[in-house]
């Protein structure tokens, strides 16, 4: 069984288009709230919720986060930068497990995968931080062979594929290639005993094919969930992306 976890981080970006000025992150005519999404979610057989702290808010608030804490029954997985300040809060908030993204600034949202032989030092510390708070850590990487033996070299428990390139290559002649890229990728984080997590830009139709990549736990589905639950409810498009996950 492949586990599904949902990231609600764009059920916080319509909120915020109406409510980003407001006092606090719920309560009153602040709608829709990310914390009663993930519930549902998880009703409907959600394995996991996933939720971004990005550095400039600009979706998932800091009380959302502390909140889905409080709340979510299966468990937490925190995106987050590798920075001192996402550290720092990570360590307090204990969730099941952090997944370290890169961040820009100008991106819609993330593209591409974290560049962990470029910052080294940085993620080495922060992979041991959060080992010594018992937090799994997960680094979000392309599937590359430099990026995928350094994150198993410098202790992290699991990698995230970057399913990215694939998405975007699907109706292009590099589909197949970039199908095995991510085939190759699994197979070598896998032989070098990291978990194999993988996620962005996987749909309700792409999915026939990444459920195929091999040694998969998890993958981390958002905006396609969420663009499906504006027509059926998210506890339909939950049940039926587990489905063809899990045919």
């Amino acid at each position: 069984m492949i586990l599904l976890g949902v990231n609600i981080d764009h059920c916080a970006t319509l909120r915020q288009a109406r409510y980003k000025d407001a006092a606090g992150a719920e309560g009153g005519s602040v709608e829709p709230d990310p914390v009663a999404l993930a519930a549902r979610a998880e009703r409907a057989g959600a394995d996991g919720i996933t939720a971004h702290l990005r550095e400039d808010r600009r979706h998932i608030q800091d009380r959302d986060i502390w909140r889905l804490k409080e709340s979510v029954t299966t468990g937490l997985n925190f995106e987050m930068a590798c920075t001192a300040e996402m550290v720092g809060i990570a360590l307090r908030l204990k969730p099941r497990s952090v997944c370290v993204v890169p961040e820009k600034r100008t991106e819609v949202t993330t593209e591409g995968g974290l560049d962990v032989v470029g910052g080294r030092d940085a993620v080495r510390a922060c992979v041991e931080a959060m080992g010594a708070a018992g937090i799994e850590a997960s680094l979000f990487i392309d599937p590359d062979e430099d990026q995928i033996e350094l994150s198993a070299e410098l202790g992290a428990d699991a990698v995230e594929l970057h399913t990215g390139a694939y998405a975007h290559a699907y109706h292009t002649g590099r589909r197949a290639a970039e199908l095995e890229r991510l085939r190759a990728g699994a197979l070598r984080a896998h032989g070098l005993g990291l978990k194999v997590n993988a996620g962005h830009g996987i749909n309700y139709v792409n999915i026939a094919e990444v459920r195929t990549v091999p040694h998969l736990h998890e993958l981390n589905i958002g905006h396609s969930i969420l663009s499906r639950a504006l027509f059926t409810g998210i506890e339909e498009a939950v049940r039926e992306m587990k489905e063809r996950m899990n045919p």
